[in-house]
């Protein structure tokens, strides 16, 4: 918002400079000091009570609106269609195209354009139904145009990159699941609000075995393997992520204990039925998996972790393969 209360006080003292400068003061002195201490106390008072607090899109089209209003009013006190100020309403409408999007950007200059066929009609001897009008309006509007659409096209831009790098910094690169810092937020907020869930840590049986015969990128395919049966196994309201190296964890909110051991089935079964085809061999993966209930087998987040992971270990002995991976 300080950037927009940026644009406000900027369109302001422009407005005010110029009409000092224009000694309008003395030919309508009374509309133009009404005109400019209204916008002053409506600045103020979005200032320190802003309208519309939770919908900020909202505040910033009725601070957009309102400029653009004050900016009419302006010009229609500084020689209509002449007034050298028209520029002006370029602060509203890019104020739209930053934040607004270009929907509401052309619905700003449409009404601008009105308002401008509205101010020459109001112009003493200009003629409005002529070719040189019309000549003049579409080198005067055309600009603006393109200056609005270059601003909103900039945004989009912009907001698209932003978002972009948000995603990266939230899922892990090479499977696409949640990083760990990801998952903990979300963990920690699905902690707080002391429902019971269910963690499970879950890691992959021989990866090792798989890098060695077939290397590193063969090593990934079957993590990106095992994060796609993972995601198709979860529900929407659940989340996955990659922990790191082989070691994957999977938050199961509102879950029992027998609807996580029915994750965990459905999990085994997925990877297993999966196969991954290197070098002419169809390779079967298996997953050692570790669950602990919350609140039945832990309070604290850290004792829950390590539940999981005890559990996880437990399986893993229980599941020992020969050192090679399984083959169809």
């Amino acid at each position: 918002m300080r950037s927009t209360r940026s644009i406000e006080v900027l369109c302001l003292a422009l407005a005010a400079l110029v009409l000092i400068w224009m000694h309008s003061f003395v030919s309508d002195g009374r509309a133009v000091t009404a005109v400019l201490l209204l916008y002053t106390a409506l600045i103020a008072l979005l200032w320190f009570r802003p309208l519309f607090p939770s919908r900020p899109r909202l505040r910033l089209a009725v601070v957009s609106w309102l400029m653009l209003a004050f900016v009419i009013a302006v010009l229609a006190l500084s020689g209509k269609a002449y007034s050298p100020l028209f520029n002006l309403v370029l602060l509203p409408l890019i104020l739209s195209a930053l934040t607004l999007g270009w929907r509401m950007t052309l619905i700003q200059f449409l009404a601008i354009a009105v308002c401008h066929v509205c101010l020459a009609l109001a112009t003493p001897g200009l003629e409005v139904a002529t070719l040189a009008f019309a000549s003049r309006a579409v080198g005067t509007l055309a600009p603006i145009l393109l200056a609005a659409y270059l601003t909103s096209t900039l945004s989009a831009d912009v907001t698209e990159a932003r978002e972009r790098i948000e995603n990266l910094a939230q899922t892990d690169a090479l499977t696409g699941l949640l990083n760990q810092r990801a998952f903990n937020e979300v963990w920690q907020r699905t902690h707080k609000t002391n429902k019971p869930y269910a963690l499970l840590m879950i890691d992959i049986n021989q990866l090792k075995s798989v890098n060695d015969a077939f290397g590193h990128e063969a090593g990934n395919e079957v993590l990106n393997l095992v994060a796609q049966c993972l995601h198709r196994s979860i529900r929407a309201t659940d989340c996955a992520a990659r922990f790191g190296g082989d070691e994957f964890a999977i938050l199961l909110t509102s879950a029992s204990e027998e609807i996580a051991a029915a994750v965990v089935k459905r999990i085994r079964n997925t990877v297993y039925k999966t196969t991954l085809d290197l070098r002419s061999r169809m390779i079967r993966c298996t997953v050692s998996i570790g669950v602990a209930l919350h609140p039945r087998d832990a309070r604290d987040m850290r004792d829950l972790l390590n539940s999981a992971d005890r559990d996880m270990y437990r399986d893993k002995q229980l599941r020992r393969a020969p050192d090679a991976p399984a083959s169809a």
